[in-house]
C-alpha cells in the first residue's frame, strides 16, 4: 500500500476533478502492475495497474488507496467492474470515497463477485491525498 501511497502523491494536483489514486497489483509476492490517475483524470489508477499486469492479475491482490469507482461519470467501465472483470483475488482500499461513483458501491461490486476487499489499509498515510477532495453529489 505503501507504493501506492507514492504513485498517488506523485500525480497529487494533476488530475483535474478526479482525486489521485495509486494502485499496485501483486502475485506470488511480485508487484506485477502499477499505476496513478493520470493528468487530467484518465485513465484511473486501476485501470493503467490492470493494463500493465494483463493476465497476471487473475488472482492477484490489489492495494489502492481510494475505494475503486462504481460508475463513470463518462460512461464505460469503472475500475471495480476492470477489477472485477480480471479475476484479482483481494483488494485492500486505504480510504473510503463518498463520491456519487462509489460511496461503498465500488467495494460491494467487489465482494459480490467473491472478491475479499479490505478496508482501512494505512488509511492515516492515504488520508492527507484526499484532505481537499470533495466528491461531486448527485
Amino acid at each position: 500500500m505503501r507504493r501506492a501511497i507514492a504513485l498517488a502523491r506523485a500525480n497529487l494536483g494533476r488530475t483535474g476533478d478526479n482525486p489521485s489514486v495509486g494502485c499496485v497489483i501483486v502475485k506470488d509476492g511480485e508487484i506485477v502492475g502499477e499505476g496513478a490517475t493520470a493528468e487530467g483524470g484518465r485513465p484511473h489508477a486501476e485501470e493503467a495497474a490492470l493494463a500493465q499486469a494483463g493476465g497476471k492479475a487473475r488472482g492477484a491482490m490489489a492495494y489502492v488507496t481510494l475505494e475503486p469507482c462504481a460508475s463513470r461519470s463518462a460512461g464505460g467501465k469503472s475500475c471495480s467492474e476492470r477489477l472485477v472483470e480480471a479475476g484479482v483475488a483481494r483488494v485492500a482500499v486505504a480510504c473510503d470515497d463518498a463520491s456519487i461513483h462509489a460511496a461503498g458501491a465500488g467495494a460491494q461490486r467487489l465482494r459480490d463477485a467473491g472478491i475479499a476487499v479490505e478496508g482501512g489499509l494505512l488509511a492515516d498515510e492515504a488520508g492527507d491525498l484526499y484532505e481537499s477532495y470533495r466528491p461531486r453529489e448527485a
